[in-house]
């Protein structure tokens, strides 16, 4: 099947996302750890810890080219969260020390959460300095970057603006907020953004439509109100820039919150979002099968298989990858499809149960499967 559909150079797909790609986070350094625990003890300066950010950042961008990746990352090495330090760099977001941290499988992350206490806006944050760093250091190959969604903030956000009570109010101000945000990074020479989420996997399981109906709310608004969310939050980005999203089930030390496929959410994922590729979770039978594709009717949607998985360092029977990507290929076609791991290697600066080097090999992995299924 594979083979077959392999017709012409349109396969080798030189945009984003790319036939070999990756979600973003990288495992942080021990100097990262080393120098971030010593700033929080008072011991060395914040513009210290920048010097060497930026000397790791370096590191492992010319490390992700000698790999061969053709978008290039800061793997978030100035982050402690994926989500986090970003939502509370926009207008009227604080973090703060929660009662507890978030419930994975097995474990719990350390106490923290933010909430929305003022107006929410886009000014002047912080992660637009560390983008143009690394857009400086990517040379020929593409700057990506990486944010939360918009979902994240409703989804997590303790709201205690009363402003907010009003949900069309709060629509209103926090796509107006990521407007503002896109158009600052298009500005900043970014050209590849992701907007990564997990508030979607809330409807892959009877458990979490339950949780739903806790907060007073029912699965199928609320997933019209997340579509809306992402498709306003975009529809003013620039015709030449592309922006995909990253679909979550968790990742915290090699573990996970959430279970099952997405056939309950498939048509509004596939058939109405508005961004030009998805980047899903395929690594496990946890994920379901390939069917809800069936959704996915634009010919310029991109589907980025998630098949390696991030969490552990083996590495997968790459004739198996190339017989699920021909499965898939079954629903889309295949030159739509793209390779990638399912998930970052550290969402948080706690990072997965694996070595640099198995990172590393894990990429590699991606992108030589990538080139023999693309040829």
């Amino acid at each position: 099947m594979v083979q077959s559909q392999k017709s012409d150079q349109s396969l080798k797909h030189l945009v984003a996302p790319f036939r070999g790609d990756h979600v973003g986070s990288l495992l942080r350094s021990d100097r990262i750890k080393d120098a971030r625990t010593q700033k929080l003890a008072g011991e060395i300066s914040a513009e210290t810890l920048r010097l060497i950010e930026n000397t790791e950042i370096t590191r492992i961008v010319e490390k992700q080219k000698e790999v061969g990746l053709q978008a290039v990352t800061d793997g978030e090495f100035r982050r402690a969260w994926w989500h986090f330090d970003f939502l509370e760099g926009l207008e009227g977001v604080e973090g703060y020390e929660s009662d507890s941290g978030i419930q994975f499988h097995g474990t719990k992350t350390k106490a923290h959460a933010v909430k929305v206490t003022g107006k929410i806006d886009f000014k002047n944050h912080p992660m637009l300095e560390h983008y143009k760093f690394l857009h400086n250091i990517a040379g020929s190959h593409t700057a990506k970057m990486t944010i939360p969604s918009p979902n994240m903030l409703y989804f997590r956000a303790k709201i205690e603006n009363e402003l907010y009570q009003d949900q069309n109010q709060l629509f209103h101000d926090l796509t107006q907020a990521y407007q503002k945000a896109i158009q600052a990074f298009y500005d900043a020479g970014c050209r590849y953004l992701q907007l990564d989420d997990t508030a979607w996997a809330v409807f892959f399981s009877e458990q979490g439509k339950e949780q739903i109906q806790a907060r007073g709310e029912e699965p199928e608004q609320l997933q019209q109100f997340f579509a809306r969310s992402i498709n306003e939050a975009i529809a003013k980005r620039p015709s030449d820039m592309k922006i995909t999203m990253h679909i979550c089930r968790g990742n915290f030390k090699s573990t996970y919150t959430a279970s099952g496929g997405y056939d309950a959410v498939s048509e509004t994922l596939f058939d109405g979002l508005d961004v030009d590729g998805l980047f899903l979770e395929y690594d496990n039978d946890r994920s379901g099968g390939f069917e809800p594709l069936r959704y996915v009717k634009r010919p310029n949607l991109q589907i980025v298989l998630g098949l390696i998985t991030s969490k552990f360092g083996n590495l997968e029977d790459p004739e198996l990858v190339k017989r699920r990507i021909a499965d898939a290929s079954n629903y889309v076609d295949l030159n739509q499809l793209c390779l990638s791991p399912q998930c970052g290697f550290a969402s948080t600066e706690e990072g997965n149960i694996l070595t640099e080097e198995q990172q590393w090999a894990k990429l590699r992995h991606v992108l030589e499967i990538s080139d023999e299924v693309w040829k």
